[in-house]
């Protein structure tokens, strides 16, 4: 195939997004059911919290769970999971590294010596590496992985779109009123790749008032519907501020949120 120019009006590759010509082979030694992306259009939204949430809440429901992180220059996977060990690998390939509940993990910080060494990759090599977490990494019996993507439309994210067998994804976003733009580009994205969107999720929706119960939009008055009316996106799902929350991500035990925070992702499970 020759080199890709990004004109899609005036190329000749019939088969430019093809999935099924780019798909990268599981591990021998893995039997991966469903693969479901974690995407937003740009950063700092909260896509690894909604990513790590969706596959707890997974988890509680008896399904084999995994996150396969493909944020490589942002990974916080382990974090909210206090999981400090390394992988480890085989003549066969390599471990995930298993949380206290048995959900299986792999991420670029268990690798590198030290958590905060920075990843100064190119694109290609950090396209590499994601596609190394699927091929390479022996996953086992997984009923659910969760892929927390790196955010934009760019190397990256296309190669996961391109490499893993994606079933569906997820979209993230904010209340901000950029965000029909944003979402607009990740939902286009994942139609280019044919891969279906699920549902869309808006973090830092609202804070509540702990006193009088209220709610606050801190962020600007949520536009959820709107643009999920304006892209035909049926579900959706809104997740608070909450410092609890992010308590619990800082101190590395998200397994054990509160149900009811998980709760609101039920109308993004319930298709998943």
């Amino acid at each position: 195939m020759s080199e890709c120019t990004h004109n899609c009006d005036s190329c000749s590759q019939s088969d430019c997004h093809d999935r099924n010509s780019f798909l990268a082979p599981a591990h021998p030694g893995s039997r991966v059911k469903k693969v479901i992306g974690v995407v937003s259009g740009k950063g700092g939204v909260g896509k690894s919290l909604v990513t790590s949430m969706l596959a707890v809440a997974m988890a509680r429901k008896g399904m084999k769970t995994a996150i396969l992180d493909g944020d490589l220059t942002g990974p916080s996977i382990p974090k909210v999971f206090g999981i400090s060990s390394k992988a480890v690998g085989t003549d066969e390939g390599l471990l995930p590294t298993e949380t206290e509940n048995g959900l299986k993990l792999m991420s670029i910080n268990l690798l590198l010596e030290h958590d905060t060494d920075p990843v100064v990759w190119r694109g290609p090599v950090i396209a590499g590496t994601v596609k190394q977490f699927w091929s390479e990494v022996i996953w086992g019996d997984v009923d659910y992985m969760f892929v927390d993507m790196p955010p934009g439309t760019g190397d990256v994210p296309l190669t996961v779109f391109q490499s893993l067998p994606l079933d569906g994804v997820v979209i993230v976003t904010s209340p901000q009123d950029l965000v029909s733009m944003i979402v607009g580009k990740a939902v286009k994205m994942a139609y280019m790749m044919s891969v279906p969107v699920l549902g869309l999720v808006e973090n830092m929706s609202y804070f509540r008032c702990p006193d009088c119960g209220k709610e606050h939009a801190v962020f600007g008055e949520s536009h959820l519907a709107d643009v999920a009316k304006e892209y035909g996106l049926v579900t959706t799902a809104r997740l608070p501020i909450d410092p609890a929350i992010a308590a619990t991500c800082d101190a590395g035990r998200i397994e054990e949120l509160d149900q009811s925070y998980l709760d609101a992702l039920d109308p993004i499970l319930a298709v998943l």
